[in-house]
């Protein structure tokens, strides 16, 4: 959904419960989505004056959002289900507007601000951004996961592999008795 500038110098663009089907926006490999993505909101056109003929059009998008996604486990690879939502109040400007100084210190309020290309915005490419930020750091199918075989590959969570264990490398020795060297 294009929110473009025209649309919003004649009034406000509102959306309820917009759904966006799986595979309309692309997340990458690392996760994909089960349902459809709603989002419900509202976009708003700020003229900001910076002088005496200078009118900076910046657009607000605020929004809440939902879905049901699929990423892979950090440890085992097997696929974790998880309902994600949020909500966002951003501010975007024209790309190119705040161009200055190549190297300068950026306030506070300028690190929340985002920019758009052209005669507007695209939502989805905000609601990716949202979501991949709503992520954890490292999903885990569970806290005991105990992850692959380092030599095989296999999911030591169905069952325990054959694998031989890897013989120790001899530059950590000194170090394999140290645990009950150390008084506590």
């Amino acid at each position: 959904m294009l929110i473009t500038i025209l649309d919003l110098e004649r009034e406000p663009v509102t959306f309820e419960d917009l759904a966006f089907e799986p595979g309309a926006i692309d997340y990458g490999p690392e996760l994909s989505q089960d349902l459809p993505l709603t989002v419900s909101g509202r976009a708003d056109l700020i003229p900001e004056h910076r002088g005496h003929r200078e009118i900076v059009e910046d657009i607000r998008l605020q929004a809440s959002w939902s879905g049901e996604f699929e990423v892979a486990c950090a440890r085992c690879l097997e696929p974790v289900r998880r309902d994600l939502q949020g909500q966002f109040d951003l501010l975007f400007r024209p790309l190119g507007i705040d161009a200055g100084p190549s190297e300068r210190a950026i306030t506070a309020d300028e690190a929340e601000i985002g920019y758009y290309q052209g005669s507007g915005l695209l939502l989805e490419d905000v609601l990716r951004e949202q979501v991949l930020l709503s992520l954890p750091a490292r999903t885990l199918c569970r806290e005991d996961c105990k992850g692959l075989c380092p030599r095989c590959g296999h999911n030591l969570n169905t069952d325990p592999c054959d694998c031989d264990p890897a013989p120790a490398d001899p530059r950590w020795a000194a170090l394999s008795d140290l645990a009950s060297r150390i008084k506590t």
